[in-house]
C-alpha cells in the first residue's frame, strides 16, 4: 500500500474519532473497524494485483525467451540453407 493511502487512513481514522468521541464507545468502536474493514479489503486487493503482476511478468518473460528461440532457429535454418557449402 502506498504511503499516500496509508496517509489517508490515518488522517480519515483521527478525524473519525474526533467526530465521535462525545457519542460514546460503541460508535467510536464501530468506526474503527469499519476503517480497518476498509483497510483490509484494500490491502487484499492489493496483494492480488501484485500476484498478477509477477504472473504478467513472468509471461512476458516466456514469451521473450520463445522469441529468441525461434530467431535462432530461422537464423540456422536459412544459414543451412544458403551458407557456405
Amino acid at each position: 500500500m502506498s504511503l499516500r493511502s496509508r496517509a489517508w487512513i490515518v488522517a480519515a481514522t483521527v478525524g473519525a474519532v474526533e467526530a465521535m468521541k462525545d457519542q460514546g464507545f460503541a460508535r467510536w468502536n464501530y468506526t474503527i473497524r469499519s476503517v480497518h474493514q476498509h483497510a483490509k479489503n484494500n490491502l487484499r486487493s492489493y496483494s492480488q494485483a501484485k500476484k498478477l503482476s509477477a504472473a504478467a511478468n513472468r509471461a512476458a518473460t516466456e514469451e521473450k525467451k520463445a522469441r529468441q528461440a525461434e530467431e535462432s532457429l530461422r537464423t540456422v535454418i536459412y544459414l543451412s540453407c544458403w551458407g557456405p557449402n
